[in-house]
């Protein structure tokens, strides 16, 4: 069973591990500890006074706004969110706000901020063509296509057509990154959301490995499929042994790209899946693309636990952590007789 105290955990979850990596995203462990500590970045670098989030939580909010305005138009999903991604586009290529947009969005101040915008999102978008699994649009498996598709493990609400939430979110991916671990991460991702936000006694290992069974199922005949299914086994083995954070995350990568991204986080919220702080930190003090494999940890570990389990000093001076909870609710009420029509105002185009 769904619940709202599920979906704004996910979605701040993820911002909150976006903000504590992007402050260290590209810079190396030697540096992170040298600089924060021996246990590395543990609060917010502010900057005047807010916790700022990357790209990474920019196109998360305008996929989340894709798929509400797909379902209210009644038009495509992976059309409605291709419309947002251009939106988004925008806000990294101009200045000012002086346009009628889709997304209600695009009136939010603070999202017209380029945040280390990933190239081969830039690129795809700016094209004007839209990839698809059918049809890649490049060869790309940068985590740019993973670090945004938390909204959809949210969207559908019935778990007995979770294949359909996987593939939808395989799509949006495909929409930018073309390789077959560009997209299929992201459908593992999703299945994993989908299940620890609306079944309150599944496990949050055996919500992974269901994810990978049907991961197998729907890719069977992929070339990589083995590989990547591999690698989120062994992230899955890495949280069970007593080993140190550092040693398993090398044996992961870096998260570069999508199948380490995701193996990283899922490492890190299975080794500490009672403990939000924890399992966040430890997926930002690393080597690699510390936001994405914070953001996509945040949304796993937000989702499992609830917003109960979040620090307050992380809700703090994040910024627009009010329009974050907003879209969460307009996800979680979409379908609710009592709140469609209104929320309906912000989507209907």
């Amino acid at each position: 069973m769904k619940t709202l105290n599920k979906y704004k955990a996910c979605l701040l979850g993820g911002a909150i591990g976006d903000a504590l990596g992007y402050a260290v995203e590209f810079e190396r462990e030697s540096s992170i500890f040298s600089k924060y500590g021996k246990n590395g970045i543990t609060e917010y670098k502010l900057k005047n006074g807010m916790a700022l989030f990357s790209d990474d939580t920019q196109m998360t909010l305008f996929t989340a706004n894709g798929l509400l305005s797909g379902y209210y138009n009644k038009s495509s999903y992976t059309d409605s969110v291709h419309t947002s991604y251009k939106e988004w586009y925008i806000t990294q290529s101009v200045r000012q706000n002086n346009g009628n947009y889709h997304s209600w969005i695009m009136k939010v101040s603070q999202l017209w901020k380029r945040r280390a915008p990933g190239f081969t999102c830039l690129n795809s978008i700016s094209s004007g063509k839209m990839g698809s699994i059918r049809k890649p649009i490049n060869e790309s498996k940068g985590c740019g296509g993973i670090m945004r598709v938390a909204p959809v493990g949210l969207f559908f609400k019935n778990t007995d057509i979770i294949s359909q939430t996987d593939m939808l979110a395989a799509e949006i991916s495909a929409i930018t990154h073309g390789h077959e671990l560009g997209y299929i991460p992201s459908a593992t991702f999703a299945h994993i959301i989908n299940l620890i936000s609306h079944d309150e006694k599944i496990t949050l290992k055996n919500a992974v490995l269901d994810s990978i069974s049907n991961t197998e199922k729907l890719f069977r005949n992929c070339e990589h499929i083995g590989y990547f299914t591999k690698l989120i086994h062994k992230a899955v083995e890495l949280s069970e042994r007593k080993c140190n954070d550092l040693y398993a995350v090398h044996e992961l990568g870096e998260g570069w790209v999508a199948e380490e991204t995701l193996a990283i986080a899922v490492y890190c919220a299975l080794k500490y899946q009672n403990d939000f702080e924890k399992a966040v930190v430890t997926s930002v003090n690393h080597n690699g693309d510390s936001d994405s494999t914070g953001a996509v940890t945040g949304n796993i570990i937000g989702a499992y636990l609830g917003m109960d389990a979040i620090p307050r000093k992380f809700l703090d001076n994040l910024e627009i952590s009010d329009v974050i909870s907003e879209i969460a609710e307009d996800l979680y009420n979409y379908d609710i007789d009592e709140h469609r029509d209104e929320t309906g105002k912000k989507y209907i185009i």
